[in-house]
């Protein structure tokens, strides 16, 4: 039973590790495409 409790809460833990890197990653993504938006704006002006 110890053993299960454990493995749950490492489970957990890179459960919720990898939701914050994946919304790093989509904040990292979202960053670049404004910086590519912005670009392509300033270039056609």
């Amino acid at each position: 039973m110890k053993k299960i409790v454990t493995l749950s809460l490492i489970a957990a833990a890179l459960a919720v590790s990898a939701c914050n890197t994946v919304a790093g990653v989509g904040r990292d993504v979202q960053a670049a495409g404004s910086a590519v938006s912005g670009a392509a704006e300033d270039a056609r002006n």
